[in-house]
C-alpha cells in the first residue's frame, strides 16, 4: 500500500475512532474504526457480499438466480469466498491466527446466509470475528465485530466442533451496519410472467431487450446482464450499434449506464442512478403541458420526461456518445 494511502486511512482511522462509542474492548473498538474508515457508508462491503453471491450462482454459465438452486457444497463454499473476496477488496494481511490482520489485529471472518448461523472455529475463542450475513430474498445485509467468549456459544454436536452464537448473547455483537439494502437480484425479484418472458426469448440479444423492456426505473447490474444474454460478449450486447440500446430506441426507451453523463440524466428524470456495472431503463417522451412539473432533460434539441402510461410511443433521443459508440 502506498504510504500516502496508509496515512490516509490512518487519519481516517483515528476520525472514526473518536466517534465510536467508547467500550471496555479497544481492540474491537480500534478494528471497527479502521473498517469504517476504509467503507464509510458500507457500499463496498455490499458490493462484495452481492458479487460474492452472484459468482456462486454462475448465471452466464447455468442461468441460475436464485441461492436455492445451489447445490449445497457450493453454499457450503459461500463463506470461504466471503472471506476470500473482502481481503482482496480489503487489501486485509493475512492473520497470525486468525483470518486477517486488521489494524494490528487478528480477525477472523464467518458468513452465513442465515443469520445467527455463523460457525465459529474453537480456536476462535478470544478472539475478534467479524460476521456477515445477507439475505438475497430480502435483499438485505448485516456486518458486526465480536469477541468470541466460550460462555456465549451454544454446544456443538457436529464433527468439526464448531459453535454458533447464542441467540440471548448477539446482543453482544457490535454492527456497524444493520440490516442494510443489499443491491437487488433483479432476477429473483421481478415478475414471474415477466421473467418467463425474458428467459424464454429465442437469442441473448432478444433476451436483453426483453429485459429491459419489462424491468424498467430498476437497477439492473452486469451480472443480471450476464445471466440473462449467456454470451462472453454480453455488455457489447447492451451498447448502441445493434445492442439493446438501439433496438428499443423506437419504442421511446432510454438505456443509461454508469457514464456521468447517464447518470446525471437518471438523476434528472428522477430515475435511480446507475451504479458501476449498472444499468437503468426508462420509456421517454417529449415534454408537454399535461407532465406538469415532471423532472426533465434536455436532449436531442427538447426536453423529455418520463413517459405515461398515456403517452404516445416516440422514438427515444440519443445518449451522449462515448469512446465513438452510442453510449455504453
Amino acid at each position: 500500500m502506498p504510504l500516502s494511502e496508509e496515512a490516509d486511512i490512518k487519519a481516517a482511522t483515528s476520525v472514526a475512532l473518536q466517534q465510536v462509542p467508547a467500550g471496555t474492548d479497544h481492540e474491537l473498538d480500534e478494528v471497527y474504526a479502521h473498517i469504517k474508515a476504509l467503507d464509510p457508508t458500507g457500499r463496498r462491503f455490499a458490493r462484495v457480499l452481492r458479487d460474492t453471491i452472484d459468482q456462486l450462482l454462475n448465471g452466464e454459465v447455468t442461468g441460475r438466480y436464485d441461492w436455492k438452486t445451489l447445490f449445497k457444497t457450493e453454499k457450503t463454499h459461500a463463506g470461504t469466498l466471503v472471506e476470500i473476496n473482502l481481503q482482496r477488496e480489503f487489501r486485509f494481511a493475512d492473520g497470525d491466527a486468525m483470518d486477517y490482520q486488521i489494524a494490528g489485529i487478528d480477525v477472523d471472518c464467518k458468513y452465513s446466509q442465515q443469520f445467527g448461523g455463523w460457525m465459529i472455529p474453537p480456536e476462535a475463542v478470544g478472539h475478534l470475528c467479524l460476521l456477515a450475513w445477507a439475505d438475497d430474498d430480502k435483499s438485505t445485509w448485516s456486518l458486526g465485530l465480536v469477541r468470541i467468549r466460550s460462555e456465549w456459544l451454544n454446544t456443538g454436536n457436529n464433527r468439526d466442533l464448531k459453535l454458533t452464537v447464542k441467540a440471548g448473547h448477539r446482543d453482544k455483537i457490535k454492527w456497524m451496519w444493520r440490516d442494510e439494502d443489499l443491491p437487488e437480484n433483479v432476477l429473483l425479484h421481478m415478475d414471474a410472467a415477466d421473467r418467463d418472458a425474458v428467459f424464454t426469448a429465442s437469442s441473448g440479444q432478444r433476451r436483453l431487450n426483453e429485459l429491459f423492456r419489462r424491468v424498467q426505473k430498476r437497477r439492473i447490474g452486469r451480472n443480471v446482464v450476464r445471466t440473462v444474454a449467456q454470451q462472453k460478449d454480453y455488455m457489447k450486447r447492451v451498447r448502441g450499434n445493434g445492442g439493446s440500446r438501439s433496438a428499443l430506441r423506437a419504442e421511446g426507451i432510454l438505456i443509461m449506464g454508469d457514464y456521468a453523463s447517464h447518470r446525471e440524466i437518471a438523476g434528472g428524470l428522477g430515475l435511480p442512478v446507475p451504479d458501476e456495472g449498472e444499468f437503468v431503463s426508462a420509456r421517454v417522451t417529449p415534454s408537454r403541458t399535461h407532465h406538469g412539473n415532471a423532472p426533465r432533460v434536455f436532449l436531442d434539441g427538447r426536453h423529455w420526461v418520463l413517459a405515461q402510461p398515456d403517452d404516445p410511443v416516440e422514438p427515444a433521443p440519443a445518449l451522449p456518445s462515448h469512446t465513438g459508440q452510442d453510449g455504453r
